[in-house]
């Protein structure tokens, strides 16, 4: 019972601090109104940040007979995050505020490979150093993820059963989260262009490491009962081939908006599976991967197998940019949180 006021101050903070970043600024009274949370108690808290310099006085509103209100702003510089992700080929980064708004970012080789986890934590620690308010790392890679456990990544036996939040956390002691790359994509695809609750999604990339799904329904990514939703490359589309491995069969190296035949029949079948199973507003696919002539074929073909009014849209994004903004996505949400219990201690 004791650690429960501390809890509480955590959670009140991280709601004060929420909704800072949707507003431009705000007085004590419209804070408490918007979170719900009485005015003696934001008054305490913004009178710690306004000390932190986590939030600055903008000026005063005209009086209407008593004392002016202060109008506060939050300063957006005041907590950095880090958000990283490890492809086969490349290892990108983006370091930004908690607005969302880039500060730096760049690209460096992949350390996927046995002895890239020295590589990374290197990069990782050139990083902190140059931006010492980072207060969160937010990483992506291609596996399946449990509470930063990885799982399950195909041809990277080293990290399987690594726990990679662990690994950091205790290295920089600093809040990591690690996320399954779709996963990641889906959430930044549905953040960046303001989705509606309602509207499930279905991401699609075929990929560096074989093919994935992100699937996010109601808001919510879905994750499934052991974090292994979305690994489609096991899904059995014909009687001796898996999703996977239809694309095997055919030709292993693809070029860009190259598909065969049988690809995209591949690939109509689990738009129909989608279909018939969660009726997805929209299914989004890598603009590196496809153009719009494959998704017209994708749309025929899928039509023979299921009425064309059922079918989902389907439409094209930039997977890395999404990728990254679903990463900061969840570094906001774990600064704005995990950090609150040095200030409120």
């Amino acid at each position: 019972m004791e650690n429960r006021p501390k809890t509480i101050s955590s959670t009140t903070l991280f709601k004060i601090r929420k909704s800072f970043i949707k507003l431009d600024n705000v007085t004590k009274v419209e804070l408490s109104n918007k979170v719900g949370i009485s005015f003696p108690t934001v008054s305490k808290f913004l009178d710690q940040m306004e000390s932190n310099g986590e939030v600055v006085l903008v000026g005063l509103d005209k009086s209407s007979g008593g004392r002016k209100a202060k109008r506060y702003r939050y300063n957006p510089d005041y907590m950095l995050g880090l958000a990283i992700f490890l492809e086969q080929k490349e290892t990108q980064y983006t370091v930004f505020n908690c607005m969302g708004e880039i500060k730096k970012k760049g690209q460096v080789e992949s350390v996927l490979s046995k002895d890239g986890l020295d590589r990374l934590t290197n990069y990782i620690q050139e990083i902190l150093i140059e931006n010492p308010k980072i207060s969160s790392i937010a990483i992506g890679l291609p596996a399946s993820v449990d509470n930063g456990n990885i799982f399950h990544i195909p041809k990277y036996d080293h990290l399987q059963n690594f726990n990679l939040k662990g690994y950091y956390e205790n290295y920089f002691s600093i809040p990591v989260t690690v996320e399954n790359d779709m996963n990641a994509a889906v959430l930044g695809y549905k953040n960046n262009n303001n989705i509606n609750e309602k509207n499930s999604l279905v991401y699609l990339y075929l990929g560096q490491n074989g093919p994935g799904v992100g699937v996010l329904v109601n808001g919510l990514v879905l994750r499934g009962t052991t974090n292994f939703a979305g690994e489609v490359s096991f899904v059995p589309l014909y009687n001796k081939h898996n999703f996977q491995q239809a694309f095997e069969k055919g030709h292993r190296e693809r070029t860009q908006y190259n598909l065969q035949e049988g690809e995209i029949d591949a690939i109509s079948r689990l738009v129909v599976t989608f279909t018939a199973t969660i009726n997805p507003h929209t299914i989004i696919f890598s603009d590196q991967e496809f153009n719009q002539i494959i998704l017209d074929q994708i749309s025929n073909q899928s039509s023979n197998y299921v009425p064309k009014k059922h079918l989902p849209k389907l439409i094209m994004s930039n997977w890395k940019q999404d990728y990254l903004y679903g990463l900061q996505s969840l570094g906001i949400d774990l600064m704005m949180n995990e950090t609150s219990r040095n200030l409120t201690s």
